[in-house]
């Protein structure tokens, strides 16, 4: 498997939910990691991120910007060269990740922020 990872982070079941739509979307399955907060501390959570990335260059979206898991995922992996953080995970953002993963972490970001918000836009 080449490209990005992608892995989602979100309050209570959210994360898995929205990484099991994508893949019935996109029929593109092991690319998506979901993380949830359910059950653990600030500090676990940001053990669970860290993991998550491992050493595999990754995209993390977060489903609130400012809330637990973006703070969690920007103090775990701020320093890290070899993940980006996107808040305002949507549907949307997650399927055109998976067939866009070759792009370089700077431009996924990017490209993530851009179709999230013209899903939301309606555009």
């Amino acid at each position: 498997m080449t490209g990005l990872r992608g892995v989602v982070v979100g309050h209570g079941e959210l994360a898995r939910a929205m990484v099991h739509a994508a893949e019935e979307i996109s029929g593109v399955r092991g690319v998506l990691v979901a993380v949830s907060n359910v059950d653990c501390s600030r500090n676990d959570l940001e053990s669970r991120v860290r993991d998550a990335v491992g050493a595999e260059p990754s995209i993390v979206f977060v489903d609130l910007p400012g809330g637990s898991c973006f703070v969690a995922a920007m103090r775990s992996l701020g320093p890290l060269p070899n993940a980006r953080v996107v808040a305002g995970v949507n549907l949307t953002m997650l399927v055109d990740f998976v067939f866009h993963r070759e792009a370089g972490l700077d431009e996924a970001a990017a490209r993530a922020r851009e179709v999230g918000g013209r899903a939301i836009a309606g555009t």
